[in-house]
């Protein structure tokens, strides 16, 4: 995979509403701007599922509200992308575990990897300690608290892990909704919630806090 520099790079699909969380991205980049030293693109890269410029990046953001139902291209793409080292982070901007994108994204990890692939991952997984220590596991977004979707607090994620690494990270606590506003106005938080996104990219670049 090419470049030195992290891109904040999302997964453009067919199927459902990919262009989420618009503000995130840039949201996120002045986060690892202000906590660490790795160099960093300027601009998010959008890149379709289906084409062979996946493979250039080792970090891609997936999400969506609606269906999420790959085509024989993209399917092998992302299978392709995640067993050779590829890391996606995956958030259901519906925060329910029985909406119509949990249940089609992960009947698609099912179709792609196998139905035991998807597993919750602990909460003291090497992830919650990459850069900011977060003890109780995931982080809690507003939208858990404020009873948005399904009403609950999903105290986990989950995720397939490949070689003993998560190849795709996958929330239902809709993270993207929760870090889209302009990173200017982090100065009127009391914590600045978009730490937990240090961790996820850290992470995924293998760099050791």
């Amino acid at each position: 995979m090419k470049g030195t520099k992290f891109t904040f790079a999302r997964i453009k699909y067919n199927s459902g509403d990919w262009d989420t969380d618009q503000r995130m991205p840039a949201n996120v980049l002045n986060s690892l701007l202000e906590y660490t030293t790795i160099p960093l693109e300027a601009e998010e890269k959008i890149i379709p599922l289906s084409s062979s410029e996946l493979f250039n990046y080792p970090f891609f953001y997936l999400s969506g509200h609606k269906l999420v139902q790959f085509n024989q291209q993209e399917a092998a793409n992302f299978k392709n992308y995640v067993l050779n080292g590829g890391f996606v982070f995956v958030d259901d901007c519906n925060h329910d575990i029985d909406g119509l994108f949990a249940k089609s994204f992960e009947a698609q990890m099912s179709s792609i990897f196998g139905s035991q692939a998807l597993k919750k991952i602990a909460n003291n997984h090497p992830i919650y300690s990459s850069f900011f220590k977060f003890e109780k596991g995931p982080p809690t977004t507003a939208f858990e608290l404020n009873g948005w979707g399904d009403d609950l607090v999903h105290d986990y994620l989950k995720a397939i892990t490949i070689n003993n690494r998560i190849g795709v990270l996958y929330s239902n606590k809709d993270y993207g909704c929760e870090w889209d506003y302009d990173f200017r106005n982090k100065r009127f938080l009391a914590e600045d919630n978009t730490k937990f996104a240090v961790n996820v990219v850290l992470y995924a670049m293998g760099v050791n806090a």
